[in-house]
């Protein structure tokens, strides 16, 4: 079959963005054709319909408008008619997309489910009403998991979403990332679904030092006699990165007293008094302006060596402008350990590349890390999973779990047997249950369902 994988965007460093090229080597190898169709195809090749895009301007009146205040409009019946006449050009163009490169399958990321885009809901839903082709939905995120969507500013919002995200028609076979999404997909709308996790090649080579990425610590003020300490997420702010900052903060401390003093690190190196602690954050910045400067203003309360590190951090290696650009696998390279405070995930890509990388990891114990992964047995340092949310908006949680995962942190930087074997240990745990080999025996019965 000829098959098309569809989103906002693709080529990026996002989780979905980065899950899609997943899933198109192993239907690949599955022996189907795959295409991407998104809103921008970044650093790949992609059918690109521009209205489809993450940050297009109209989308985001509509987002302001629906979710915010209705400020644009005199009335919702005009709102509405602006958003319908987008979803028309987007319909007009997806319809030409399928019958142009003869789609047999389409298979929307998170584009019926989530609300970040009404139009682009609705512009599907119509498409795969009208045309009976067969798609498999896959939804990473709900829209009733966000905050920002539980109070729409008018009765029109709140029918499209009940309605259309997703929609209930014969042709769709839907897929969720977790039993959380799963059990509440039937609950709320009687809707079945397939659980398909997030996954990792864990056949390719490993990421290594090379000749490419031995110059990226130069490149970002970082000696090696210092420590990395990596955030490979989006910054925005479901990922509690101050957590990671208060985490990195104790971590500090811990590493500055007489217990630590010339310790030798877990790579050979002896912690001397010029080494330094640095926070890395590599992913795109897609929070509010506000939010950023919260994280420097904090780090720097705290002593944090904090740095953004995302304008020389890209989908894949290049050169731009005589400058080079680096691979967010890169990034993983001179990482020392790995935060991953997140409070909220639909899995969490960024868990498996950890684990893939070797690398030791701390994370906040989020909801579907409960149900769906923490039985495997994963040795993580762990913030727990109890927390609150600040009158400034940040997120906190208890200091004394803070102070343990810091010890802990210390221990494994400090003690080269336990962290070898804690990120082995890891490894394994990720290759039996997470590879290529587990998404292809889900997707493969999927598929065969959704033809016929």
């Amino acid at each position: 079959m000829k098959i098309a994988l569809a989103h906002f965007r693709i080529g990026e460093t996002d989780g979905v963005s980065l899950e899609m090229e997943k899933w198109k080597d192993v239907l690949q190898q599955l022996g189907h054709e795959v295409v991407f169709l998104a809103g921008s195809e970044g650093m790949t090749q992609a059918y690109v319909i521009p209205e489809l895009r993450y940050k297009h301007p109209m989308n985001e009146k509509f987002v302001f408008n629906a979710y915010d205040k209705l400020l644009d409009y005199d009335s919702e019946e005009e709102f509405a008619e602006d958003v319908l006449a987008f979803a028309r050009s987007i319909e007009t163009k997806l319809l030409e997309f399928i019958r142009s490169e003869a789609i047999d399958l389409i298979i929307p990321h998170n584009l019926l489910s989530l609300g970040w885009s009404l139009p682009a809901g609705i512009a599907f839903g119509n498409v795969l009403k009208s045309t009976g082709i067969a798609c498999v939905a896959l939804h990473h995120n709900f829209y009733w998991e966000r905050d920002k969507y539980a109070r729409p500013t008018c009765p029109i919002v709140k029918e499209w979403l009940g309605r259309l995200f997703p929609p209930d028609l014969p042709n769709i076979r839907h897929a969720v990332t977790n039993r959380i999404a799963h059990a509440e997909l039937l609950r709320r709308r009687n809707l079945r679904s397939t659980i398909i996790p997030n996954v990792l090649d864990f056949d390719q080579p490993p990421w290594t030092k090379d000749d490419y990425n031995e110059s990226l610590k130069r490149d970002i003020g970082v000696s090696e006699e210092d420590i990395v300490i990596l955030q490979a997420t989006r910054v925005t702010e479901r990922k509690a990165i101050e957590l990671g900052i208060e985490a990195v903060a104790a971590l500090q401390n811990k590493l500055a007293s007489p217990r630590f003093r010339s310790a030798k690190l877990y790579n050979g190196k002896t912690l001397t008094e010029r080494s330094k602690l640095v926070h890395v954050l590599a992913g795109m910045p897609e929070s509010s302006y506000e939010y950023s400067e919260q994280l420097r203003i904090k780090a720097e309360r705290l002593g944090v060596d904090l740095r953004f590190i995302n304008p020389i951090i890209g989908h894949s290696r290049l050169h731009s402008n005589g400058r080079k650009i680096y691979s967010l696998w890169d990034a993983y390279v001179i990482a020392d350990f790995v935060t991953f405070p997140s409070i909220i995930e639909g899995w969490g890509n960024q868990l498996l590349e950890a684990v893939f990388a070797k690398k030791p990891l701390l994370i906040y114990e989020y909801p579907v890390y409960e149900t769906d992964i923490r039985d495997y047995g994963f040795d993580f340092v762990s913030l727990g999973n109890r927390h609150h949310i600040e009158t400034d908006g940040l997120v906190s949680v208890d200091a004394r779990k803070v102070d343990e995962a810091a010890d802990r942190m210390a221990e494994l930087l400090t003690d080269g047997e336990r962290y070898d074997r804690v990120v082995q240990h890891n490894y394994e745990i990720g290759k039996a249950h997470f590879s290529y080999d587990s998404l292809r025996i889900l997707l493969k019965p999927l598929i065969e369902e959704a033809k016929v």
